[in-house]
Parts: C-alpha cells; sequence; structure tokens
C-alpha cells in the first residue's frame, strides 16, 4: 500500500480501490485496508482520498467501473478497465438475497455466503455487458472474465458443505481437480478465462489450448500493434488461438512456484520445494508427473513411464529458476514500518473527515 505502489503511481487515471490484502484485513506491514471496513457500507479510496461508500462492496465497484467507462464513452474516448473484487474472498459474505437461495437449497452459512458472492458477481457482470449493449460498446471492446487462483481451502471447507432436501451430503465444486489455493496443483492455479469480442471472435466455443496471464500483454499489443520492449515481457500472443487457428506452433511450458518464503530468506532454498512445470499434456508436480489429457484429476503417477519427459521438465524449470532470480532484488527489502491506509486514514480524519461517495448516473 505505499504510495509508489497505488495505482495512480502505476498509470491508472480513475482509482476506486480497497487496501492490500482484501477489505477489513489487516497485517503489521504495508498490507492493510482502511479501519474496521466492512463488505457493506465500505470506505474506499477514490483517487488519493477515502470516501463513505452505501451498499455492497462487489456492486460498488462495477458501479464505478461503469460510470468511467460511460465518461469515456461520452468522450468518444478509447477505456481500459480493470475491474478487481474482493469477492469471493473470505469471510464470505454475501447480500442476503444471494445467500438465501443457497441456504434454501440445503447449504451452510458458510459455503451458502461462498456461493452467493459469486453470484453475485455473475449478476454484475450481466449488468456490465447490458451496458456495454445499451451504449453500443460491444462491437469495439473486448471483454474478459478471469480469477486469480483455485479453489481456496476455506471456502471449500474440505468436506461436506451442506445437505440437499433428500438428505444427500453435498460438497464443494472444484471440477474434480486436485489441490487448492496455495498448491502447485491443477486445481491451485487454473482458473475461468472467458472472452469476448463481439463481431471478431467466434462465439461460443472452448479453445482447449493451456495459457496464462502472461500471455494477455502480448495479445493486446498484437491487436493494437503496440511495440513491446525485448526481454522485458514473457507471455505470447493468444490472437492466432482466438480468431481460430487451432494450436500455436510453438510447445513451452509454464512455471508455478508458491513463493511463501520470509522476507530475508534464500529464495534459492525454495526453488525445488512447490513447484510445478505445465506443458501440452503433462504437469510435473515435485517428483510426480501426471498426464493431464488422460488423468485431469492427477490421480497416477507416471513419472516411472516417462523418466525423460521428467528429466526435460525439471530441466526446463531449472533454466527458468536460473533467469529469474537475477531480478528478484527486493528479497531484504524491509517491510513498511506503518500501515499506509491507517495512516492515511487518520490524517483525513483530523483534516476533515470522510466524505460521501455520489455514485455515478448511468
Amino acid at each position: 500500500d505505499e504510495k509508489e505502489y497505488q495505482p495512480d503511481q502505476r498509470g491508472f487515471d480513475e482509482v476506486f480501490i480497497h487496501g492490500a490484502g482484501g477489505i477489513g484485513q489487516a497485517y503489521n506491514c504495508s498490507c492493510a485496508d482502511a479501519p474496521k471496513n466492512k463488505y457493506f457500507d465500505p470506505v474506499i479510496r477514490h483517487n488519493g482520498s477515502f470516501v463513505k461508500t452505501k451498499g455492497y462492496c462487489t456492486d460498488l465497484f462495477f458501479t464505478a467501473a461503469m460510470g468511467w467507462i460511460k465518461e469515456a464513452k461520452d468522450k468518444d474516448a478509447p477505456f481500459f478497465a480493470y475491474i478487481t473484487t474482493n469477492a469471493p474472498h473470505g469471510p464470505f459474505i454475501a447480500p442476503p438475497t444471494n445467500t438465501k437461495r443457497f441456504t434454501d437449497l440445503g447449504f451452510q452459512a458458510k459455503t451458502a455466503g461462498f456461493y452467493g458472492m459469486i453470484e453475485n458477481i455473475d449478476e454484475n457482470m450481466g449488468r456490465l455487458q447490458a451496458k456495454l449493449d445499451e451504449w453500443k460498446l460491444m462491437d469495439n471492446t473486448i471483454l474478459i472474465f478471469m480469477s486469480d487462483n483455485g479453489m481456496t481451502g476455506g471456502g471449500s471447507g474440505k468436506g461436506v458443505v451442506g445437505k440437499a432436501s433428500d438428505g444427500t451430503p453435498m460438497k464443494m465444486f472444484n471440477a474434480e481437480q486436485k489441490g487448492l489455493k496455495g498448491s502447485a496443483d491443477e486445481g491451485g492455479v487454473r482458473v475461468p478465462f472467458f472472452i469476448r469480442w463481439d463481431g471478431i471472435f467466434r462465439a461460443s466455443h472452448d479453445i482447449k489450448n493451456v495459457s496464462a496471464h502472461i500471455d494477455l500483454l502480448p495479445t493486446f499489443a498484437h491487436i493494437t500493434g503496440a511495440k513491446l520492449p525485448k526481454n522485458q515481457v514473457e507471455g505470447r500472443s493468444l490472437l492466432p488461438l482466438l480468431k481460430g487457428q487451432k494450436i500455436l506452433q510453438q510447445s513451452r511450458y509454464l512455471f508455478t512456484n508458491k513463493a511463501r518464503w520470509k522476507t530475508g530468506a534464500e529464495p534459492n532454498d525454495h526453488q525445488w520445494k512447490n513447484f510445478a512445470v505445465r506443458g501440452p499434456r503433462f504437469r510435473l508436480v515435485g517428483d510426480q508427473l501426471y498426464d493431464m489429457i488422460a488423468d485431469p484429476g492427477q490421480t497416477t503417477d507416471v513419472a516411472a513411464k516417462h523418466p525423460e519427459k521428467v528429466k526435460e521438465m525439471r530441466s526446463a524449470y531449472d533454466a527458468f529458476w536460473k533467469s529469474a532470480r537475477p531480478l528478484m532484488v527486493n528479497e531484504d527489502a524491509p517491510m513498511s514500518p506503518t500501515r499506509p491506509y491507517h495512516v492515511w486514514y487518520d490524517e483525513q480524519m483530523k483534516a476533515g473527515g470522510i466524505p460521501d461517495w455520489t455514485p455515478p448516473k448511468l
């Protein structure tokens, strides 16, 4: 949350955010939201100042973003909007209308809140798309929906999370994948990715190729004709896939490391811990190899059958690590001695208080 890392210092013209970590979270470092913040009527930092809002956080983030998009539309200006919701992060609190539907189905309160948060995001995506259609922007707008990690352990409950009306035990849905958030297994890192561009991308079809967030910037650059600096950007353009090409010619590996070592620790000591290598067919997790086409749930280790593939993937990961390690320049950087949001909040309270936020007219 230090000033230098705020979005307005990183190229964003309009900023409407909570503090690092999540709404109401606070740690003894630079990661802390406004004091005693809640999901309903939260205090939000808007363009460098705190404002008091009315409503549920996810609804507010979408409303603020749509207001800014409308401003750009009215000026006939291009726009890039990045909407990062707090939901469905814990604690699992959703609007009562969303939660009730799931408690009525038999889910425990915590799980009903989790699903309710997801349903609310879905409703807001519907609101956003309806406005883009109303404003006649969809033919010239690329719309992407994606998430940041796999199922959370807290959200899953790791077991029975309710009973259906007939008494049948119900478990959390994770598409039968192995692993949760924080693991290097497929279930810890695989996320949904939907992209829409009316008139350009073929609608309602599934692309099987493995891709990652690092592919987004090269894709945008390809579409817009922007030049990217050499040796600064990883990833590859997905535009050929999105326009119908069945497979990209170059095969590659994607690398995962949990990277939760303590400040000041030597990263090299963690190179071979909590890591994975993903290719078009195989996933290497530690010393275990899985055929993700034949066995997407990672039930059978096939390392003994493909020792050459294990060697190849470990070698690729080692090369990646050796190239990445010199770039880890902040490992010894000290934690912030204060919680910036708390400091700024107190300063604003002393200077005149927290004004109400006026929602945009859509």
